[in-house]
């Protein structure tokens, strides 16, 4: 683990640097880098069925949930890491890092000839990824705190929007190119995600205030009382977000398999219906900041995870593409609504001088989530059924909402701190 960054502070804000710039050619190369993402990784159980021979059944649904867990667990490793290189080295190299990373690891998987090599490459792109972690970072460093929430929201609908069209535009692709294509397209459009980071986007000046490290937890103890409870309980509510949701996307997608016999069929179903819930998800984000106004971030966020665990139910209930299409969107409508929510209330509690630390740390959790999610539907699916995994996966989802209940607290904006040398 590398050192701590030396402790630092904004500079005060320089004419050159414009939030809002820099948040438009953000959310143009985080719409880019997802839409490179989603492009291909809706598809991962057609490819592993299709191109790399996995008999449908048992087999195909552990390798789905090693093969699409594996990226979280490695990113979980490495999202600390580049946290801590992005407080000492700043935001923008992090996530150009991440884009180049991603790019040449998801173009990789095109040429995969078994499940292990394709569980390999998902492990590699986990490794050296970490897009939104870092344009996360970045806008929330730049951005005013009075603004924070609807900057996430704006943010975070790009990331869902290339969610939607991702699956989309690669299930059209996959019919006249085929699968193996599709990943070769989404290693291309991450490459081409970085244009808009190096032309646009600009950092505030980062002066140095002591030579002397202070530790990330000798900051946090500096700032507002609770704020490492408050973290941690962020933390949790992260990575049991991303479990539940992450293990109902690999389950809908078997569970259509099990609907529908024609394989092609189900590759259109599958693309209409990611591309429906990404549309849902960016709706919820650049909307949820509205509910604020009326409530507050623990309601909001506490109401969305029991309706995530009410609609998951339902998807496990249903017997037709249609119900479980409707019930996944609206899932995926209050999961989308929780994501900027979670990633605003880490911004407010996070002193400034470590914010990209905590958000390395934040992104770890997340991608916790991101692997248990695929890893327990899957395993769950191959010893039961699809609907058993996407039971527990709304069970995953109420445990969250209690745990909002009990013991998240509003967040407030923090305050600047200054450790001097001992």
């Amino acid at each position: 683990m590398p050192p701590d960054p030396p402790a630092v502070e904004p500079a005060p804000q320089s004419t050159a640097v414009n939030w809002r710039r820099n948040l438009a050619a953000l959310w143009l190369a985080e719409f880019t880098a997802i839409l490179g993402f989603s492009f291909a990784f809706p598809f991962l159980p057609l490819f592993l069925h299709r191109e790399l021979h996995i008999p449908n059944g048992s087999e195909l649904a552990f390798w789905t949930g090693i093969s699409a867990g594996v990226t979280g667990f490695a990113l979980a490793l490495t999202g600390p890491i580049w946290g801590r290189l992005a407080d000492r080295y700043g935001r923008k190299p992090m996530l150009v890092r991440a884009m180049v990373g991603g790019g040449i690891s998801v173009g990789l998987m095109g040429l995969a000839q078994s499940a292990l090599q394709l569980t390999v490459l998902r492990g590699l792109q986990g490794a050296s990824s970490g897009t939104v972690a870092a344009a996360t970072a970045l806008v929330a460093t730049e951005t005013p705190a009075e603004h924070l929430a609807w900057a996430l929201g704006i943010l975070n609908s790009a990331i869902s929007l290339g969610s939607a069209a991702g699956p989309a535009a690669g299930g059209l692709a996959a019919n006249f190119v085929g699968l193996r294509a599709i990943f070769l397209g989404g290693g291309v459009l991450l490459l081409l995600a970085m244009i808009p980071v190096l032309l646009a986007v600009r950092e505030t000046p980062r002066r140095v205030i002591r030579e002397v490290t202070p530790s990330t937890l000798q900051v946090l103890r500096a700032a507002r009382p609770g704020t490492i409870k408050a973290l941690l309980v962020l933390m949790v509510a992260q990575g049991l977000l991303q479990t539940s949701y992450g293990a109902g996307q690999q389950l809908v997608v078997l569970r259509f398999l099990q609907l529908v016999p024609n394989p092609r069929d189900a590759q259109s179903i599958t693309g209409i219906t990611f591309a429906a819930a990404g549309i849902a998800t960016a709706l919820a984000a650049v909307t949820f900041s509205r509910l604020l106004r009326r409530s507050n971030y623990r309601t909001v966020t506490t109401t969305a995870a029991i309706l995530l665990g009410l609609t998951l139910l339902v998807a496990a209930a249903g017997r037709t593409p249609a119900v479980i299409i409707i019930a996944f969107v609206l899932g995926s409508f209050v999961s989308g609504s929780m994501i900027p929510a979670f990633g605003t209330m880490v911004g407010l509690e996070a002193p400034p001088i470590v914010q990209a630390t905590i958000f390395g740390f934040s992104s770890s959790a997340v991608s916790i989530g991101f692997g248990f999610g695929p890893l327990i539907g899957g395993l769950i699916a191959a010893a039961a059924s699809a609907q058993v995994g996407l039971a527990v996966a709304a069970a995953l989802a109420l445990v969250l909402a209690l745990v909002l209940w009990a013991a998240a607290r509003e967040p407030q904006p923090p305050r600047q701190i200054l450790l001097t040398a001992q």
